[in-house]
C-alpha cells in the first residue's frame, strides 16, 4: 500500500514539471517571435553591446524563435574578432531613421542617440543627415538607388515593325550598304569580264543594274534567280554573297528565337525619366528613409519631379516596410523605388519581378554607433578585415543565393555591328577578289588583242574599259554615224 502511494506521488509530480517545463518553454519562444530578440550570452570580462536592427529579408529574419539573417552572420563575426558579446533587439517603431515634425529622431537612429543601444547593425544607409548625429563603419555592403517592377505590369504590345528588333538600326544600315555595294560589284565584274560579256557592241549585258539588285535580293530570299553568272569573277562575287546570306539569315533567326523567348524588349520603363513620363503605373518608396530624402534634396529635375509626385500622394504610395512594398508590387500597378542590393533579392526570389537597369545614388550600408564611441573605429577595421578575407563576399552569396537566380538568363539585346565584323570583312575580301579577277579577265583578252591590231597592250586595255563602263555613249554615237552615212 505504501509503495502503492508513493509511486502515484512520483507520478504526479512528475507530470506537474513536465508541463510547467513544456509552458515555460512556449512562453520563452512566443517572447522570442514577438520582441525579436537574439543575444550571445555574457563572457566573464566581455563587454556586452545591445544591438537594435530591423527585421528585413535577408538581413534580419525570425526563424523557430530564433534571428538569423546576413546581419546577425555579420554580427557573430565582428564578436569573434572583438571579443564582446550581444543582445539584440528589434527597433521598437520599424522605422530606420528620420527626423520626425517634433525633431527627434525615430527609428534605430533614434534609439542610438537616446542610449538605448549602443550599434545598429542593419541595412543602414549612411547619409549626410544621420552622419552629422550619429558615427558610421565603413561600409559592409555598396548599393544604390534602383526601381522595382512587375513584370507583366510593363510589358507593352509588339511594334508593328517587331521583325526588326534582332538587329540594331546601325547593323541595318550596314546590311543595306553590303547589299548595294555587292550589287554594283555584281554589275561591274560583269561589264568587265569579257568571258561574261564577249562583245559589247554586239550583245546585250544580262547584269544591268536592276538585274543585279533583284539576283542579290534573290540570295537574301535563298531563291536561285536568273541571270546565271557564267566569268569566273562573277561567280566568285556571286558565292561569297551567298555565305554572306546564309550566315546573315542564321543569325537573324537565332537572335529573333532568342527576343521572342527573353521577353527582355517588354521592358519599357529603363530609366527614372522612364518612370516619371508614364502614366500606368503608380510609384513610391519607404516612408522617411534615406531614398526618399535623397530626392528630396536632389537638384536633378527628374528627381524633384520624383519628389513632387510621392510628396502629394504620400499617403497613398509611401509604404512602411520592405515588405509591404515587394507585396504591393506584386499584387497591383506599383513600382517601388528602393535600394537596388534588396530589389535584386526580391526580384531573384520572386520570378516576376524585375529591376530596371538604371541605378542611381551609390551609397553603402554601415553600422552606426554613437558619436566618439570606441567601437568605431574598431567595428572599421574589423569590417575592411571581413572584406579582405572574402568573409563578406561569402555572406552576400550566402544569403543572395536562390533558385531564380540560376534559371535567369543573360540580358537579350539587338545585335550589334561588331558581332557580325567578320561576316563584313569576308564579304569584302570576297568583292575585291571578284573586281581583281574581272580586271586579270579583261587584261589578258586585251593582250591578245594588242598583238592582231598592233597596238600596245595598255592603249588596248583603256579602249576596252571605256567600251565597257560607256557602252551606252558609245552606241549612241555609232547607231547615229549609221544613220548620217544611210542618208
Amino acid at each position: 500500500m505504501d509503495k502503492g502511494l508513493h509511486f502515484m506521488f512520483c507520478v504526479i509530480t512528475t507530470t506537474l514539471l513536465l508541463r510547467e517545463s513544456s509552458q515555460a518553454g512556449a512562453a520563452r519562444n512566443d517572447d522570442a517571435v514577438r520582441k525579436g530578440t537574439d543575444s550571445r550570452g555574457p563572457e566573464e570580462g566581455l563587454p556586452t553591446l545591445t544591438v537594435t536592427t530591423i527585421l528585413e529579408d535577408p538581413y534580419v529574419m525570425v526563424r523557430s524563435a530564433e534571428l538569423e539573417g546576413y546581419c546577425i552572420d555579420l554580427l557573430k563575426a565582428l564578436a569573434a574578432m572583438l571579443h564582446f558579446s550581444y543582445r539584440v533587439k528589434v527597433v521598437g517603431d520599424g522605422q530606420y531613421g528620420a527626423v520626425s515634425s517634433s525633431g527627434n529622431w525615430t527609428g534605430m537612429v533614434g534609439e542610438i542617440l537616446r542610449r538605448e543601444a549602443d550599434i545598429a547593425v542593419a541595412p543602414l544607409t549612411v547619409t549626410s543627415a544621420r552622419e552629422e548625429v550619429v558615427s558610421f563603419t565603413t561600409p559592409f555592403l555598396q548599393t544604390g538607388i534602383g526601381i522595382l517592377l512587375r513584370k507583366d505590369t510593363v510589358a507593352q504590345e509588339m511594334s508593328f515593325f517587331h521583325f526588326l528588333a534582332p538587329f540594331s538600326k546601325e547593323t541595318w544600315t550596314g546590311l543595306l550598304f553590303a547589299y548595294v555595294l555587292t550589287c554594283f560589284c555584281l554589275f561591274l565584274v560583269a561589264r568587265l569580264s569579257p568571258c561574261e560579256w564577249n562583245e559589247p557592241k554586239n550583245e546585250e549585258n544580262h547584269f544591268t543594274f536592276l538585274n543585279s539588285l533583284w539576283f542579290g535580293a534573290g540570295a537574301l530570299a535563298l531563291q536561285g534567280v536568273t541571270p546565271r553568272p557564267k566569268a569566273l569573277s562573277v561567280r566568285v562575287v556571286a558565292a561569297v554573297w551567298w555565305l554572306f546570306t546564309i550566315a546573315l539569315l542564321a543569325a537573324y533567326i537565332a537572335n529573333f528565337t532568342a527576343l521572342l523567348s527573353s521577353g527582355s524588349e517588354q521592358l519599357p520603363i529603363q530609366t527614372f525619366e522612364d518612370l516619371v513620363k508614364q502614366r500606368n503605373l503608380e510609384f513610391g518608396t519607404l516612408e522617411g528613409s534615406s531614398t526618399f530624402y535623397f530626392f528630396k534634396n536632389s537638384k536633378n529635375p527628374i528627381h524633384q519631379m520624383i519628389y513632387e509626385y510621392m510628396d502629394k500622394r504620400r499617403d497613398h504610395v509611401l509604404v512602411k516596410t520592405y515588405q509591404e512594398a515587394v507585396q504591393r508590387v506584386m499584387d497591383s500597378n506599383y513600382a517601388f523605388i528602393g535600394e537596388s542590393i534588396s530589389q535584386d533579392l526580391a526580384a531573384a526570389r520572386h520570378c516576376n519581378l524585375i529591376r530596371a537597369p538604371e541605378v542611381i545614388g551609390a551609397r553603402g550600408f554601415g553600422i552606426a554607433t554613437p558619436q566618439a564611441s570606441p567601437w568605431t573605429k574598431k567595428l572599421s577595421i574589423a569590417v575592411l578585415k571581413l572584406r579582405e578575407s572574402g568573409d563578406l563576399d561569402y555572406l552576400r552569396n550566402k544569403w543572395w543565393e536562390t533558385s531564380c537566380l540560376h534559371k535567369s538568363r543573360d540580358r537579350w539585346s539587338p545585335l550589334q555591328p561588331q558581332a557580325l565584323g567578320g561576316l563584313f570583312l569576308t564579304l569584302a575580301i570576297g568583292l575585291a577578289l571578284g573586281v581583281i579577277a574581272a580586271v586579270a579577265e579583261l587584261s589578258i583578252k586585251s593582250r591578245h588583242a594588242a598583238g592582231h591590231v598592233k597596238k600596245s597592250c595598255c592603249s588596248v586595255f583603256t579602249e576596252e574599259m571605256c567600251t565597257r563602263l560607256r557602252i551606252k555613249d558609245n552606241t549612241r554615237q555609232s547607231q547615229e554615224t549609221s544613220g548620217r552615212a544611210n542618208a
